[in-house]
């Protein structure tokens, strides 16, 4: 339930059996594949393990690219990439897993990538509130490759059911990523 007493919706993700690095994602009537972390779904996140953290997520906001395509429709707020937007991936920093300006001294991600992958890119709230050092930064919902080579740990889909999802979840959604 959502503090407003409304159920949240609910994005279930699921490893396919015979290949743990891409999986089936469920909105309700709607299922799409999606690639997974490069070491399948893990129960124990850690910070560079290519894991895909099981656990359940509220997704939280939206960043997206405002010189590759409209802005998604959603009921999550919204927000356009710049050329100065990071992610501090450091541990020992005190903003790790959080946004950033670029640059940035600690390790970091660009958000502002060449390829597509942050098009659009949705942020999970996974290890956030605390971060905890080492647990795993930058887990993101976001654009997956062609091929839905396997991500870092992110939950990926392509670009077209990226936009219906965030078209058809209301503002209180949650990602389960299930075993």
């Amino acid at each position: 339930m959502t503090k407003s007493g409304k159920p949240a919706e609910t994005l279930v993700v699921r490893a396919l059996p015979r290949d743990g690095t891409k999986g089936i994602l469920r909105l309700g009537p709607i299922t799409v594949p999606c690639a997974l972390g490069r070491s399948g779904i893990v129960m124990r996140k850690k910070e560079g393990d290519g894991g895909t953290p099981m656990g359940s997520f509220d997704l939280l906001h939206v960043y997206y690219r405002p010189d590759r395509g409209r802005p998604p429709q959603t009921n999550l707020q919204l927000e356009p990439l710049t050329q100065k937007s990071g992610w501090c991936d450091d541990p020992e920093h005190r903003l790790y897993n959080r946004p950033v300006t670029l640059p940035f001294p600690a390790s970091h991600e660009k958000m502002w990538r060449d390829d597509r992958l942050y098009d659009i890119v949705v942020v999970l709230n996974c290890n956030m509130f605390p971060a905890v050092r080492g647990k795993g930064s930058a887990i993101f919902f976001h654009i997956a490759r062609e091929t839905y080579t396997p991500t870092e740990g992110c939950v990926a889909v392509s670009p077209e059911h990226m936009r219906l999802l965030l078209a058809k979840a209301g503002a209180h959604v949650r990602m389960v990523i299930t075993a």
